[in-house]
């Protein structure tokens, strides 16, 4: 019987950049240069978010590729120009605008694309295939992941299942009190991609110690079935989050 090699398992931030972590996270002194060469040295994996609002120079992905170790990963958020959009079935040429930017320069620390959809979007069976049928599969010869972030309850719908296991798409799974969490489609993707969104100031590791049990040991379990885990905590009390990711990494 053949057993499957488990998956990789990322855990990170958003970004890099945040001032409030030069209190909490980065130690005294460090140069905001340094400040990526030192959350690789402490996680495991960014969203960078910077990608969203606007287009990035080449050189930029290149050097945030030579800042951190080969184990690290970039996950990359889509351009709001692709998804903020009444249609996406016509995003196609907004999409091979953002793909032929220079993420490929990140090369194999290129984790998965978030194509994050407005809250209120709500799900069209025709637009959304439309959709995914302009997501290239590599760009150069690099092998592309694509996750799709629904925030809408209309997405919440068999057909947009069938739709996203049919793409080879993965469907995020948010932990959030202001989106819902589609956990169905999230579990049945083919990587893993959760967005932690729910921490607490009055935490030091933004999170209580339960809470980071329950996600560690969900995504060892994940990564036995084979398949790569992407975990970031995002929002909430954003200056835990490296703490919280810290902490969950110390479980894995």
């Amino acid at each position: 019987m053949r057993v499957k090699a488990p998956g990789e398992i990322h855990v990170g931030i958003g970004g890099w950049s945040y001032e409030p972590w030069r209190e909490t996270f980065y130690p005294k002194g460090i140069s905001k240069a340094r400040e990526l060469e030192y959350v690789g040295q402490h996680l495991t994996g960014t969203e960078i978010n910077a990608t969203f609002y606007g287009r990035q120079k080449p050189a930029s992905f290149a050097k945030w590729r030579d800042s951190v170790p080969e184990h690290f990963r970039f996950a990359v958020k889509g351009s709001r120009y692709c998804t903020n959009r009444k249609n996406l079935a016509e995003a196609g040429e907004s999409i091979a605008n953002f793909v032929d930017q220079g993420i490929v320069e990140l090369g194999d620390k290129l984790g998965p694309i978030n194509w994050q959809l407005a809250p209120a979007k709500r799900f069209d069976p025709e637009e959304i295939a439309r959709f995914f049928a302009l997501l290239p599969q590599e760009h150069h010869g690099l092998r592309l992941r694509h996750a799709l972030e629904p925030r809408h309850e209309s997405f919440r719908d068999p057909v947009f299942l069938d739709l996203v296991r049919e793409a080879g798409m993965a469907v995020i799974l948010a932990d959030s009190t202001e989106y819902p969490a589609f956990k169905e489609a999230a579990e049945a993707s083919p990587f893993l991609y959760v967005r932690l969104q729910n921490a607490q100031s009055e935490i030091e590791q933004g999170y209580p110690e339960a809470d980071l049990d329950r996600w560690a040991a969900r995504a060892a379990e994940w990564s036995k079935s084979g398949r790569d885990v992407f975990a970031f905590f995002i929002n909430g009390a954003k200056e835990r989050a490296p703490a919280a990711a810290m902490a969950t990494i110390a479980r894995l």
